[in-house]
């Protein structure tokens, strides 16, 4: 008799030995309450948000502004008349703008008839954006500077990068607030779309 209760005794502790162990590593392989399970599974972090072409439903002049051009000499807006101009307004601080800035490279290689300019707003002009360009190989590009910050004014825009795409009759088309993959199939889509229309425009 006394054995079959011991018996019995060291089953049931067998028994509550094993449900212990199932519950903890339940508990170790379910993620914590709170925690969505992508963000259990993954420490990838969220890419940041690209900024989205807004068409102005009524085209407006773009200023008539003049400035100076890293590799010398100066580069006014009026002179590109007949042209299609993305103006691109960035800073060496901005980290979205330095994103930014190969996929705008690479557009210019490939979009002949598109002017693209890369206007800085950093308030020390040359002295700082020369040795970043040069560290960030991207002297192919058009550098001008704007350590007045008249672009602010001229164009009415808040936070860097922002970018006007400016049609061949100077008037400005829209706008892109924030970084944009420039060089991506939608916006080679979208801008190739604008330099088709007006050159038909033009020749017509």
């Amino acid at each position: 008799m006394a054995l079959r209760l011991a018996l019995r005794t060291v089953t049931v502790l067998i028994v509550l030995c094993i449900a212990l162990l199932g519950v903890q590593l339940y508990r170790m392989a379910r993620p914590e309450r709170g925690i969505p399970l992508t963000l259990a599974s993954s420490d990838a972090p969220t890419p940041p948000a690209l900024g989205k072409f807004n068409p102005l439903a009524e085209p407006r002049p773009a200023p008539d502004l003049s400035y100076a051009a890293l590799a010398g000499g100066t580069q006014s807006l009026a002179a590109l008349r007949g042209r299609v101009v993305l103006v691109n307004f960035w800073a060496t601080w901005c980290a979205p703008c330095i994103r930014e800035m190969p996929s705008l490279l690479r557009l210019q290689g490939k979009v002949e008839d598109l002017a693209v300019l890369a206007v800085s707003e950093d308030r020390r002009g040359a002295e700082l954006v020369r040795p970043f360009v040069a560290d960030h190989h991207l002297g192919a590009l058009t550098i001008l500077l704007d350590p007045d910050n008249a672009s602010r004014r001229a164009f009415n825009f808040g936070g860097l990068p922002t970018s006007f795409l400016i049609g061949r009759d100077g008037r400005i088309i829209g706008d892109v607030e924030g970084a944009a993959a420039w060089d991506s199939p939608e916006m080679l889509k979208l801008i190739g779309g604008y330099l088709a229309a007006t050159k038909a425009a033009n020749a017509g």
